[in-house]
């Protein structure tokens, strides 16, 4: 009987799952080196805090781009930082669930005249240990799940760091082109008002030039709610707190040119995230069928080794042997615990081929995306941009020959200025696209279509006025 104990001790003690020396951070760090190109850390430590904020401090002492945007946030942000923690918890928790009850023992004392009885039992939960490997390889998995999870909070925080800056630099751009419009508009109104004391322009001309110019304060005002907005939305994601960023003047260059991409589908099939861990559902939950199925009739099996030693006069007496207690199962044959676990194993195979379908889907339409968004920028860059310089040089130069009037030459200065304005949002449109479909193979989630901002709008269509 004392074997027996050493022996179950034994294997209660090396059936215990140890905690891994990173808190399972190292697959995390690859996948987003790999996948997102930039180095996140869990900070553990007041020197690991300072040696976080030294790093970021050196990187906002430079002009934002994206990349450095996407290394600030994975560095800085809380609320990531928070769901590592969540990893860690999630690691404890699976340890804590491949562990078996931890052994009782009981002592108890009799005595009566002349006579000390002593009475010493161990306890342990025989199923318990039995079930130990089946429970540990699923806290493995559970474990691994989590990991993927933590991946795919810092996918979801890079890709929508990347939108966050090219929203907050296209707002800034706007804002630069709109304050220069707004110059020229302001020489136009001067001159003409100046013209029209001395007679050389109508009240006509000069109310029209005057309200060309107060149409263009509007957008630049609504332009500049909406640069403060995007840069807020930027700085909270970066985890800042009222810290002045340096953003470039101008998006990126638009690539001449794109390469077409074989088999889009079956890459975010093959690579998603959100589609490995619902696979890893799916086996997790056929585990648990499998430890549900084996239990099913016996929930509760507990040995007990007894030690008895009897003391009187004539000396001492010592008695061993040992008490097992199983449960009856007369009222819940485990048919109840069988049937959630197939339920639920059920439920996850139509989520995998939700995710999978929907993947798909998302994979086809943000390439489609992408290219068309693509053709779009290229189309203004190539074609309307320069078409409305030369309508605005053709313009000035008959208005200078005074074969044309101050309506007509307000009228193109609305259309070239909303026309430079759309290029600079189809560009921004091409770059989300972009983002979306590297969201649409790792996963992380899309973003929602893009609004037209109330400046791209014209203030008056090109008929207006007659």
């Amino acid at each position: 009987m004392r074997r027996l104990f050493v022996i179950g001790l034994l294997s209660l003690a090396t059936a215990c799952a140890e905690f891994s020396p990173d808190a399972g951070m190292s697959a995390v760090t690859s996948a987003v080196r790999d996948k997102v190109g930039g180095e996140t850390t869990k900070i553990t430590s007041a020197a690991d805090a300072e040696r976080v904020r030294a790093r970021v401090d050196a990187l906002l002492g430079q002009p934002l781009t994206s990349d450095i945007a996407v290394q600030v946030a994975l560095l800085n942000n809380r609320s990531l930082q928070a769901a590592y923690n969540d990893l860690g918890l999630s690691e404890i928790s699976g340890v804590e669930a491949s562990l078996p009850p931890n052994p009782k023992i009981s002592l108890s004392r009799l005595a009566r005249s002349g006579v000390v009885e002593w009475e010493f039992q161990l306890l342990g939960n025989i199923l318990a240990l039995a079930t130990v490997p089946a429970r540990k390889e699923i806290a493995r998995q559970r474990f691994a799940q989590a990991q993927q999870v933590a991946i795919e909070t810092t996918y979801r925080l890079a890709l929508d760091t990347r939108r966050a800056w090219v929203n907050a630099v296209t707002a800034q751009q706007i804002v630069g082109y709109l304050e220069q419009s707004r110059l020229a508009a302001d020489a136009t109104s001067d001159l003409l008002r100046k013209l029209g004391e001395t007679g050389g322009a109508t009240k006509l001309e000069q109310a029209r030039a005057a309200a060309a110019y107060a149409e263009l304060s509007a957008q630049l005002a609504q332009a500049r709610l909406r640069a403060q907005q995007e840069r807020a939305t930027l700085t909270k994601l970066l985890g800042l707190w009222e810290r002045d960023i340096r953003l470039p003047a101008t998006l990126p260059a638009l690539p001449s040119r794109l390469q077409p991409i074989d088999n889009i589908e079956a890459e975010a099939i093959g690579g998603r995230v959100d589609i490995a861990i619902a696979r890893q559902e799916l086996a997790i939950l056929a585990k648990s069928i499998d430890l549900a199925e084996a239990t099913r009739f016996v929930s509760l099996v507990e040995l007990s080794g007894i030690v008895e030693t009897e003391r009187d006069p004539d000396g001492r007496k010592t008695r061993g042997g040992f008490e097992l207690e199983l449960e009856i199962p007369i009222f819940d044959g485990g048919q109840v615990k069988l049937r959630r676990e197939r339920e639920s194993y059920m439920r996850a195979v139509n989520r995998l081929a939700a995710v999978a379908t929907a993947a798909r889907t998302e994979a086809r339409t943000a390439y489609q995306s992408w290219r068309a968004t693509h053709e779009i920028a290229q189309q203004y860059q190539n074609r309307v941009l320069p078409l409305r310089r030369t309508i605005a040089q053709e313009t000035l130069l008959r208005y200078n020959g005074m074969l044309t009037d101050v309506l007509e030459l307000l009228i193109e200065t609305r259309e070239r200025v909303a026309a430079n304005v759309a290029a600079i949002e189809a560009r921004r449109a091409f770059l989300l696209a972009e983002i979306d479909l590297r969201a649409a193979v790792i996963g992380g989630g899309a973003s929602p279509m893009p609004s037209p901002s109330p400046s791209t709008a014209p203030a008056v269509k090109a008929g207006g006025g007659h």
